[in-house]
């Protein structure tokens, strides 16, 4: 079942997509979004997520700038949109935004109280420091840009993290991605994956450098973790 939910954060109220499968209770996935929004393409992760047996939850994070932003990843107008609120979103507040929405699912009948999350690209960097300021189950991150300037926050990391890096990233530089990978190398609960040739966002749906044998690879991958540490 498809819908929206509202949630009621310390610092206001904003809505969020919430895909349900059909057995219940089950364990949460809080999937978050990329600078385009709660588009097309989140929602459909939601939805794949739900029919692997999750609950999949995706707050509006720009909620304080524009709420219901919702863009289209091959637009150049959308992208300059995107850009503009990416620029001006405040992560510190954001982080507090998904923590209130991990709390809110987690005491949701259907839900087991198991709750990962899991981002795209900007999403992808709210993840890890949410994971690494807040208590989670699980933690995924695709792509996560600027991550590089939060690893001296990585001691706070407990939760198991799932890391998925395209190595021709246009956006994470190779030392950047260097970086990453020797501060995640010291924590036993971090895993990295490096997908050769592979640009920023090869496993977003419909995206300009989609590439489906290295989306195949990386959401299995995924899926097979978040079985791991939710079941």
């Amino acid at each position: 079942m498809k819908d929206h939910m509202t949630v009621k954060g310390h610092d206001g109220t904003f809505t969020a997509y919430i895909a349900r499968p059909e057995e219940l209770p089950a364990p949460a996935v809080v999937v978050l979004q990329e600078l385009f929004g709660v588009n097309a393409d989140i929602r459909e992760k939601c939805d794949e997520l739900a029919e692997q047996g999750f609950i999949a939850i995706a707050p509006d994070l720009f909620w304080r700038q524009e709420p219901g932003v919702d863009l289209r990843v091959r637009s150049e107008a959308d992208w300059q949109h995107g850009i503009r609120l990416y620029q001006a979103y405040n992560r510190d507040e954001g982080v507090r935004d998904i923590k209130d929405t991990i709390d809110t699912v987690a005491k949701m009948p259907e839900c087991t109280g198991k709750v990962a999350v899991l981002g795209y690209c900007l999403g992808a960097l709210m993840t890890f420091l949410t994971a690494v300021r807040h208590r989670v189950d699980a933690a995924v991150a695709y792509h996560g840009g600027d991550t590089e300037k939060y690893l001296g926050e990585v001691d706070g990391l407990h939760a198991s993290l799932l890391m998925h890096l395209g190595e021709e990233d246009e956006f994470i530089s190779k030392p950047a991605q260097a970086a990453i990978k020797a501060a995640l190398a010291a924590k036993p609960n971090a895993t990295v994956y490096s997908y050769p040739g592979q640009c920023h966002a090869f496993s977003r749906h419909n995206g300009t450098h989609y590439n489906a044998k290295a989306a195949a690879l990386a959401n299995g991958r995924t899926s097979e973790f978040l079985n791991q540490q939710l079941r």
